[in-house]
């Protein structure tokens, strides 16, 4: 296994794990959870974004070198 396809399998499992804590957390959050729940939903979603844009950079940034 080539390193670059390592760390494909570990940016894609980042993103379903953040994924799936911002589901967690929004889905506390509207049971009440506060504004704790809210934020951390929020900011888990976000880098969950940020690892997918990075996700698609990384061909284009591998072919370079």
């Amino acid at each position: 296994m080539r390193l670059i396809t390592a760390h494909r399998i570990l940016i894609a499992a980042g993103i379903a794990f953040f994924v799936f804590y911002a589901a967690w957390q929004g889905r506390l959050w509207t049971a009440g959870g506060g504004a704790a729940a809210l934020a951390q939903a929020l900011v888990s979603a976000a880098v969950a974004a940020g690892f997918a844009v990075y996700y698609r950079t990384l061909k284009r940034r591998w072919d370079r070198r």
